[in-house]
Formats: structure tokens, sequence, C-alpha cells
């Protein structure tokens, strides 16, 4: 017998599957059905599975409220992304291949550097923002996310560059080509499916703080999405349609990034992990 024998998967893994899958979409199904129902219904017990009567008025809200708060998170997304490719392209490029002295003592302080919780760098952020009046601005807020995008931009960026052909670079070398040279022109396109990952992950971080919004920006003219589902909080009632519809919006982009990118990310987190 040629041909390739089909190996059957048993129908208890397939079923298996699917109960998980369902399981850990529930969550995203209960935010959709808690934005669509009406008020008068949310205190129902039991609770509606499904919207009997479904209302809008949380979506209504979302965009009258919410769209400054929406491009805010934007700004603050594509700043962080902006800055962190700036920062951790250059230092992958020169720990994986220009032979700096200490380079796995700055690996090992940047894997230090993420285990550090967000909320003590929060508290050391507030501090120095307070002395140098950066505290409400934008423009504070894409630095403290910087900074947890950056050490991992880095560790990514020198997984892969450390595995790029010496040839290609020997052969700008021969060419008269420079270090800053180098990198601009044969290492960075190269580079492009990790570029990609560090710019999703920076971007997704910055979209969903909530702790470094909180703590630097919370009197700010410009507030983050984050911040503006907060709002809707108070201590006597709770637009709990209004919450699930702000955080239905603002899943809608993550979504379709990491969707449209999958195929970049997948590449990109595994470049580096085997060698010829």
């Amino acid at each position: 017998m040629t041909g390739r024998r089909l190996v059957q998967k048993p129908w208890w893994k397939t079923a298996l599957g699917l109960v998980l899958t369902a399981f850990m979409l529930f969550p995203v199904y209960w935010m959709v059905n808690v934005s669509l129902t009406q008020t008068s219904d949310l205190r129902s017990d039991p609770p509606h599975w499904f919207p009997l009567h479904p209302t809008f008025e949380g979506y209504t809200a979302v965009f009258q409220q919410q769209l400054p708060a929406l491009g805010t998170s934007l700004l603050v997304g594509l700043g962080c992304v902006a800055l962190t490719v700036v920062i951790a392209a250059p230092a992958g490029y020169a720990l994986a291949l220009l032979n700096l002295r200490g380079g796995r003592t700055l690996n090992f302080l940047l894997l230090v550097a993420q285990m550090i919780p967000a909320v003590v760098m929060a508290m050391g952020f507030y501090a120095v923002y307070n002395s140098l009046g950066l505290l409400n601005t934008v423009g504070g807020l894409i630095i403290a996310d910087s900074t947890v995008a950056v050490p991992f931009g880095v560790l990514l960026y020198t997984a892969f560059m450390s595995g790029i052909p010496r040839e290609l670079l020997q052969a700008a070398r021969v060419d008269g080509a420079g270090a800053w040279r180098t990198f601009r022109s044969i290492v960075l396109p190269v580079s492009r499916n990790s570029t990609l990952t560090v710019s999703l992950f920076a971007f997704l971080w910055a979209w969903s703080d909530f702790i470094f919004a909180s703590t630097l920006n919370r009197n700010g003219e410009l507030i983050p999405i984050t911040l503006g589902i907060y709002n809707y909080i108070g201590n006597n009632t709770t637009q709990w349609n209004a919450i699930m519809a702000t955080a239905v919006v603002a899943s809608v982009p993550a979504t379709v990034l990491l969707v449209v990118a999958q195929r970049y990310v997948a590449a990109g987190v595994t470049a580096g992990a085997v060698k010829d």
C-alpha cells in the first residue's frame, strides 16, 4: 500500500476541544449578552441567558461618550509602538550582532525587568512624574507603557537577529556598509516578522493598560478607554450594559489585529528558536 493511512481522531477529543473552547469563550458571549440587556433586566434571578428585549442604549452611550477615550487609547498605543520599536530594534541588534561586553548580563536584567509588578513601577513613575510635571499627560503614559514592551521587544529582536546568517552581514561589510547602514538596510528589513510581533504586543499592552492609566493619568483631559469604562462604575449605580458595550467595542481593534497578524506573530515568536 503506497497511500498514506488516514488517522482519525477519537470523537471524545473533538468533543472535549469544543467544550473547552465554549468554556473559554463564554465570558465573551456574556459580555455581548449583558451589553444588549435592558437595565431593568440586569438583576433578574435567574439571569437571562439571552437578551429577551435587546436594547442598544449601551452602544449609544459608547458612541456618544467614549469616542474621545478610544482616540486617546489609539494615540497612546501607536506612540507606544513607535517608541518601543525605535528603542528595542537597535538594542536587539547590538546585543545579537555587535558582540557587546556584558550582553548576557543585560539579557538577564531585561528578564528581571519583566518580572517587576506593574503596580510597583506605577508608584515609581508617579514620584518621578510628579517632579517632572508629566502627570496626567499622554506623553507620560506612552513612556510608562513602553517600559513594559521594550524589554520584551529587545529579547525578541535579540533571539531573531542572532539567527541571521553571518554571510549577509559580511557581504554588507565588503560593500563598505558600516554597522548602522547594515542594521538599516539588511537586518531591519529581514526582521519584519519580529517587528510586527513587537508592535502588536506593544499596542495591545498600551490599549488594555489600566494600572498606569489610573495612577498616572486619572485627572487628565484625555483619558484612555480603560478609564472610560471605569467611569461608568459609581457608588450607587453601575451602568453594566454601557460597561459591557464599551468593552465589546474596545475589543474589536485587538481582535482584528490578532486575526490579521496571526501568521506574522507565529513566525516572529518562534524566530530564533531553531538554528541551522
